[in-house]
């Protein structure tokens, strides 16, 4: 057994595409060994700014030997036959082949061996054909190569048991042949060196002021952070997503901490820490009461004789001259109020079809206004408002060049003109949540601005005819779904989305709806919900199902009554006179299906009770009058635990009902009263949900 050490050396990969890069270049190498018959004991993938490299252990120095045998035409088969099984088998006559006695006669059968290659000669070719495959979200060609690479290639190191492999990989211009060569630190350690093992190679690099494998230059950055906030009486500000990037970003990492001059200290916190984590990829410290202290760090890619203090120097000029400019815009953009911005969003389009943001304000805030009626507390002067001004810090300078800060500048720039703090407040929230980490709003303000914004955008989307296919979903329309469930779910309110989704589609004009209907555009956007809900309620444990079975119910568009009905169902069909009911209901449902199918009718009309014959009969239809009953007052009150307690009371009586009584009787009449009595069992259970949605 012997290891495989390959290197491809390149020009700076992006962060955010290392890893991918590393694990799809071990998989497609693997893959390749496996088809060659060459299975593998170990295999690691290791990336840093410069270079993906990979390490595999216990491959076999050489392939097995292979036998195939191939089953042929019967002996006497037509010379044709003969020669397609003669060139399928890639033999050259009958001679190669033998015959054997078969069930079906004699017949002919061609061995085929093959005899095992060395595994050095094997692999070249495999490991250019998975570089070849790796595809990278962005690429580009470089001189006058045709083959497309993240970034361009510049060695590639590649040795198998000690030795370099006698290979190349073609770039459809030049070609790099494979060897033993590998670079250190662009500056620190520029010159080159060999390995021929992993051992050396991991320590050489590190010699040469590399180190090999993310996690370790990850636990490195971590630990010198804290260590430097601690040496100065802060705490770091938690920032996994940064810590991340600033690890593939860096071969060596040297932690150093900067200053911010205080006169810019009076710039609102979320401008400083967007300047400098966005653009500048700097930490935030904070002093000891959470607020931000005028200090930041950085991770360098160098080590210096100075212990790093040019380089600090140099990030604060560049970040001196960021904020600069972010204190020119706080300052320009405070001299207009946000109310006279709002007529420059008739200027920006929102939309092709949709028209522009000033129109989507019109629409936002009538919407939002309907919606505070459903929302106690909001009251509807402030959410007008908010609405209203909602967009306006989106033509501000201070957005246009942190455009992260849309809704925060909003904030600050609605309370420096003496708005409400609800209104500022409703500004900022009326984005959220983005995703399904965001903090979901909760003042009742903001949760109709919010619920606005994304229902109007939704209608809209529906309307033109521009909804998510497959993995597609351009406009966000996916996660503007997920924030409306949120905001209701979580906030618990009380919202029919059907005449909501009616109200935000009457509020486009009919020269943007075209001949789209009302109702049809509604549903189907209700069919949507439905199906985010599934997808945000089945981390929790709950079946897709159910909530499918609860939706299909006439009118329910209620989220927070549908998760009630939902619970209870859940914990109806997990018991035992569930799920024996929901048996039962099966076969009820098959019965009259069949029935109904082959009579050419329907059997929904009430039974007659004076044409019961059998006391089973008679228990059932009495039993379904009270469960009916009670199930039906139930789910008025939504005490929906209560009505799947009705229905557990049905399951002694269905089940006599069914061990008893023979539904498909001679006697026509008594036959049909026995469907309609079925069919009690359906509509009964039709109250809580459509359990025909249900699965085993």
């Amino acid at each position: 057994m012997a290891e495989l050490l390959l290197e491809l050396f390149s020009e700076e990969i992006p962060a955010r595409m290392q890893t991918r890069g590393a694990d799809e270049l071990k998989r497609l190498v693997c893959e390749g060994l496996t088809g060659a018959g060459l299975d593998c004991a170990q295999a690691d993938a290791y990336v840093t700014p410069r270079r993906l490299a990979l390490y595999i252990d216990g491959i076999p120095a050489r392939q097995p030997d292979i036998r195939e045998e191939r089953k042929g035409p019967k002996v006497g088969a037509p010379d044709k036959a003969i020669e397609g099984f003669l060139r399928g088998a890639g033999v050259d006559s009958l001679d190669s082949c033998e015959k054997r006695e078969t069930p079906k006669g004699e017949v002919w059968f061609a061995v085929i061996e093959k005899k095992g290659r060395d595994t050095k000669d094997v692999l070249p070719d495999l490991l250019a054909a998975a570089i070849h495959k790796l595809v990278w979200p962005k690429s580009m060609r470089w001189a006058g190569n045709t083959m497309r690479w993240v970034r361009p290639l510049h060695s590639i190191l590649a040795v198998f048991d000690g030795a370099a492999l006698d290979g190349a990989l073609d770039l459809g211009g030049e070609s790099i042949a494979f060897g033993y060569r590998t670079w250190g630190h662009r500056f620190l350690s520029p010159d080159y060196m060999t390995a021929n093992n992993f051992k050396d190679y991991v320590a050489d690099l590190k010699h040469g002021h590399v180190i090999l494998d993310a996690a370790e230059r990850r636990r490195i950055i971590a630990e010198d952070l804290d260590k430097l906030a601690n040496a100065e009486d802060l705490d770091l500000k938690e920032d996994p997503g940064l810590l991340d990037e600033v690890t593939g970003l860096v071969e060596w990492p040297v932690v150093l901490v900067g200053t911010i001059d205080a006169e810019f200290m009076e710039l609102p916190p979320e401008v400083l820490t967007t300047a400098m984590r966005s653009h500048q990829k700097y930490f935030t410290l904070l002093n000891e009461d959470g607020s931000m202290a005028p200090r930041f760090a950085l991770v360098s890619n160098m080590k210096t004789d100075d212990g790093g203090a040019r380089i600090v120097a140099g990030n604060e000029r560049v970040l001196r001259a960021r904020l600069s400019d972010a204190r020119f815009f706080w300052d320009q953009d405070r001299k207009e109020s946000l109310s006279s911005r709002t007529t420059q969003l008739g200027d920006i389009t929102f939309h092709a079809k949709l028209g522009t943001l000033d129109a989507k304000v019109d629409r936002v805030e009538a919407l939002a206004v309907e919606i505070a009626k459903h929302i106690d507390g909001a009251d509807r002067d402030r959410v007008a408002r908010a609405a209203r001004l909602a967009k306006a810090d989106l033509v501000t300078g201070m957005v246009g060049e942190f455009p992260e800060l849309q809704g925060v500048m909003g904030r600050y720039y609605a309370l420096a003109d003496g708005e409400h703090e609800d209104v500022a407040d409703a500004i900022r929230d009326h984005y959220a949540p983005q995703g399904p980490n965001d903090s979901c709003p909760s003042a009742p303000v903001s949760v109709a601005v919010a619920l606005a914004d994304k229902i109007d955008t939704l209608a809209g989307f529906w309307a033109i005819d521009e909804k998510p296919t497959g993995s597609k979903d351009p406009y966000a329309l996916r996660r503007a779904a997920l924030g409306v469930i949120r905001l209701i779910i979580e906030n618990g309110l009380r919202v029919d989305l059907l005449p909501v989704f009616g109200a935000a589609f009457d509020n486009y004009p009919a020269s943007v709806i075209g001949g789209a209907e009302n109702t049809s555009v509604c549903s189907d956007l209700l069919s949507f919900f439905a199906d985010r809900v599934a997808v945000h309620l089945r981390g929790e444990g709950v079946r897709h199902d159910l909530i499918a079975a609860v939706f299909a119910l006439d009118g329910e568009d209620d989220l927070v009554r549908l998760l009630a009905r939902v619970e209870a169902l859940q914990g109806f069909i997990e018991s035992d006179d569930g799920a024996n009911l929901l048996t039962a209901f099966r076969r009820a449902a098959n019965i009259l299906r069949i029935e109904e199918k082959k009579d050419g009718t329907s059997y929904d009309t009430a039974p007659d009770t004076g044409g019961f014959v059998q006391d089973e009969e008679a228990a059932l239809g009495r039993a379904l009058e009270a469960a009916s009953a009670a199930v039906a007052k139930a789910v008025e009150q939504e005490e929906f635990t209560s009505a799947m307690a009705a229905l557990a009371a049905l399951r002694g009586p269905v089940d006599e009902f069914f061990d008893e009584v023979t539904v498909n009787e001679k006697d026509a009449d008594l036959r049909a009263n026995r469907l309609r009595l079925l069919s009690r069992i359906r509509v009964t259970m039709g109250l809580i949900a459509d359990f025909s949605q249900i699965e085993g």
